[in-house]
């Protein structure tokens, strides 16, 4: 399998420090709102990573923080704190939106079919292991005192921006929004360890430490959560794109700085999901939810369809009609799948090793996800039985997450339909609706037959043109 390293900029052979067996972190939400659909698309690819490697034969050890303390508004270090702000907010307690927000994301996870990682670390039960890192730095001359604080002094590094792409003019005050001064850096690139009460008073969680009555900075946590499950080596590191610098420049300075040696060796890092105005964001108030798309009638997996079809290194624009494309895409596809017969043969080993080569061929390709789905639809076109296309479709489906098999048997059980909860009433209107669509067509009224495939779309049904007549889904 070759992957694309964002730390050489190549893509490289993927070989895990310990053969057969792999070592996963991917960077957690702050979970101090809602994850929106762009945050989102990171986790269906780390997801699709991860199960490719187990899918691979490797014994994958996946684990994810939660950042529930420390991450200030701008994340250089400057701002308000992000978990203080969603509690003054909604009026409640710093942990009290810790826990409803990290519900909610893995509640989202599920929907998606994301898998929870092996472990989930909150920022908050680890300070003993971010106090122990710190006097270790402290100790080796890489951390110096100010203001009452703890910097990382980035100056005794030999290089700091390990990702390139960015130098010491780049952070000149003023050139980029997110940097502020501090009067306390000796270094512009330098960064917090810890806060004490000299600075943020009105901090709600703060501990006892050998610094002072304080808390830990936002990029300290993954360092030593990372290094508590794994030990002092990582074969994958996964984040957003956004999260290369300064967070993950700052995690190999402070990690490799206290362990003496290479920290983590591959970086995965997934691009943006832009909308038309840029890149979606809390900040900018883009709060487009998985809760948002079910309210607009989308199945969440439809989304997940939606990403796989792009690749993850790429930007990916988010509009209504590309996601309408691939709802019609998957409901096509669904619909295809349910035209199989499970009881047509058995499953034939040779044409089944010859369906599956595309399928790894595209994953062992930077996890190419396009043309792994591309390789779904070649499926249909080989010279082999049903069984054998349903046993490849489910296999890649371990993959790929879509339910695909769950979802057309569902329409082949309800004769062509997805079960739309019983409701007699619901399909009469929907076929009445399909028979007044087909005689617009028939009248080249199109632009009446496009009114009436938005109007269904509006209430959650996904019309499906196939060559015996037009079928439909329901989202649930």
């Amino acid at each position: 399998m070759y992957l694309y390293n964002s730390l050489t900029r190549t893509r490289e052979l993927f070989t895990p420090r310990e053969p057969g067996k792999v070592s996963m972190y991917t960077c957690g939400p702050t979970v101090y709102h809602y994850a929106h659909v762009g945050n989102l698309r990171s986790y269906i690819m780390e997801d699709v990573l991860e199960k490719y490697l187990r899918y691979s034969g490797y014994d994958v050890k996946r684990v994810m923080n939660i950042t529930d303390v420390g991450h200030l508004t701008s994340d250089a270090d400057t701002g308000e704190d992000k978990m203080l702000k969603g509690a003054k907010r909604e009026h409640k307690s710093v942990m009290q939106i810790a826990e409803f927000y990290t519900n909610a994301f893995f509640e989202d996870c599920r929907r998606l079919n994301i898998k929870r990682p092996d472990y989930v670390q909150p920022a908050t039960g680890c300070i003993a292991e971010f106090i122990k890192m710190i006097e270790t730095l402290l100790e080796k001359g890489y951390a110096y005192h100010a203001g009452g604080n703890i910097y990382f002094d980035t100056s005794k590094l030999d290089k700091y921006y390990v990702f390139g792409g960015f130098t010491e003019e780049d952070l000149a005050v003023g050139v980029r929004d997110t940097v502020e001064e501090d009067s306390n850096k000796r270094n512009k690139a330098d960064f917090v360890l810890w806060f004490t009460k000299s600075k943020f008073d009105s901090q709600e969680l703060k501990w006892d430490s050998p610094f002072g009555v304080g808390y830990p900075g936002w990029h300290i946590e993954c360092s030593c959560i990372a290094e508590k499950y794994c030990g002092e080596y990582l074969d994958i590191h996964c984040g957003g794109i956004d999260n290369v610098f300064p967070h993950h420049t700052n995690e190999i300075a402070q990690s490799e700085s206290a362990f003496g040696h290479e920290w983590c060796h591959y970086w995965f890092h997934v691009h943006h999901l832009n909308t038309e105005g840029g890149k979606m964001s809390k900040s900018k108030g883009d709060i487009l939810t998985v809760s948002v798309l079910e309210s607009k009638g989308y199945d969440p997996l439809v989304y997940r369809f939606f990403c796989l079809q792009s690749h993850y290194r790429k930007n990916l624009l988010f509009s209504w009609d590309n996601l309408d494309n691939a709802k019609n895409a998957y409901s096509k596809l669904v619909a295809r799948i349910a035209q199989l017969n499970p009881a047509d043969g058995e499953a034939d080993s040779a044409a089944f090793a010859e369906g599956r080569r595309p399928f790894t061929e595209a994953l062992d390709n930077d996890l190419n996800t396009s043309l792994a789905i591309t390789a779904v639809y070649d499926v249909f076109k080989l010279k082999t039985n049903d069984a054998t296309k349903l046993a490849l479709i489910a296999d890649f489906d371990r993959v790929l997450g879509l339910d695909l098999i769950g979802h057309a048997e569902a329409v082949r059980k309800n004769d062509g339909t997805e079960d739309s909860g019983a409701d007699p009433e619901l399909d009469a209107y929907v076929k009445s609706m399909i028979e007044a669509r087909r005689a617009a067509k028939a009248e080249r009224n199109y632009a009446e037959a496009d009114r009436i495939r938005a109007e269904l779309a509006e209430r959650g049904v996904t019309l499906i043109d196939t060559k015996e007549g037009t079928t439909y889904t329901v989202s649930k």
